[in-house]
């Protein structure tokens, strides 16, 4: 893959004859930062994984927009604006996030930023923490711009699902949310589409008064 458009909207994979009645199609930017894989140096895993997770969690139709692109803030800043603008109401980032020289994904979000949300980042590094001593040194951020909700998410496969979707005992119980529970509303109150999730990958949580019937 190389830096910029992808030839398509991509269609994430799905039961696609039950979500076409019953729930609204989404558009979500898909954004993975790395100097190698952006050169071709190794295989950029990141992107796949964002695809499969989302095509999982969310019953919606979904269309993503995918850009891979090197560490420079400036680079990064204008793919988000670009996707908010394009009316993605969430972009997911990954990579780019550590303490190294190179990782300035948060400085790059946080210059696009209408408003900060703090705790998606509070609530990565505490789902970490349960693994790697670490998850301390990530400095993911989340920010809304317009109405597009932008989170900075890890760079690693394995992390980017557990901090999207928790964690669980052996008998699939939560014992720690993930962050896309808190997702699907918020992007309700900054006037986004209705995303529904699978219980079974990511129960959304809504307050009652927000949770809407689904036309069948």
């Amino acid at each position: 893959m190389t830096e910029g458009h992808s030839p398509n909207s991509k269609a994430a994979p799905a039961d696609h004859a039950e979500q076409a009645l019953t729930h609204e199609a989404v558009r979500i930017g898909l954004v993975s930062i790395s100097d190698r894989a952006s050169t071709g140096v190794y295989e950029d895993k990141g992107l796949p994984a964002l695809q499969d997770w989302l095509g999982r969690a969310l019953l919606n139709p979904l269309q993503l927009e995918t850009r891979l692109i090197a560490d420079e803030k400036e680079r990064i800043s204008a793919a988000l604006i670009e996707l908010a603008d394009a009316g993605c109401c969430l972009v997911l980032t990954t990579g780019g996030t550590g303490p190294a020289l190179r990782d300035v994904t948060p400085e790059a979000t946080l210059a696009v930023a209408d408003k900060e949300m703090p705790g998606f980042g509070e609530q990565m590094r505490q789902i970490s923490l349960q693994f790697v001593p670490t998850a301390i040194l990530s400095r993911q951020v989340a920010v809304v711009r317009g109405q597009c909700l932008i989170i900075n998410l890890p760079g690693q496969p394995k992390s980017i699902a557990e901090t999207l979707e928790g964690l669980k005992d052996a008998h699939g119980k939560q014992l720690v949310h993930g962050i896309f529970a808190a997702v699907p509303y918020c992007v309700d109150l900054i006037g986004g589409p209705y995303m529904q999730t699978r219980d079974a990958v990511c129960k959304a949580f809504r307050p009652k008064s927000a949770i809407r019937p689904v036309n069948r």
